[in-house]
């Protein structure tokens, strides 16, 4: 299952499809872009990407641009493919979509420079998940508390485990 209403928080066990969900949909976006993405251009980020960890059913994807106004000119193209352009979502320096309906996102795709503060972030963070498995089940504790705290209320939800992700991104970045 792959799916999740706005606004709203449910985590389930990790599945090994959501890695397969991935790949189709860098495929597919590649191909819909043309040369403006490659296959590898493309990090899979986020908690489906952290093999074991409970997530949101919802696939995170980064994608690579050279620059803002390259970002923004594939929002017409990726609306066509089904994303709805986010703005003002918090993070200064990338461009964020949404696939799906609001009833039941799918895919979460983030357009940002490779040198730019949110590609670095969030590949340590995932990558620091996938080595540090005590770590990991840390954030799985927290996350299942939370989703139970707020389970209609998303906002809450990522600005609670907002603490934590911080002090695990200074240890990540730390070993860059």
């Amino acid at each position: 299952m792959t799916g999740l209403e706005r606004g709203t928080v449910e985590l389930v066990a990790h599945r090994p499809e959501w890695k397969r969900q991935y790949e189709a949909e860098v495929a597919r976006l590649a191909s819909a872009v043309g040369d403006r993405l490659q296959s590898d251009d493309f990090e899979h980020v986020g908690s489906t990407a952290v093999e074991g960890l409970p997530a949101k059913p919802v696939v995170d994807l980064l994608a690579v641009v050279d620059d803002a106004d390259e970002a923004r000119a594939l929002v017409p193209v990726l609306d066509d493919l089904g994303y709805e352009y986010r703005p003002n979502d918090g993070v200064a320096d990338r461009l964020f979509l949404a696939r799906g309906p609001r009833t039941n996102r799918t895919h979460y795709l983030s357009l940002c420079e490779r040198d730019s503060d949110c590609y670095r972030e969030q590949v340590a963070f995932r990558d620091y998940l996938r080595a540090n498995p005590e770590v990991a089940a840390e954030y799985e504790a927290l996350k299942r508390e939370l989703a139970d705290a707020y389970p209609d209320d998303r906002p809450s939800y990522t600005e609670a485990k907002g603490e934590f992700v911080e002090a695990v991104l200074a240890d990540a970045m730390d070993g860059e």
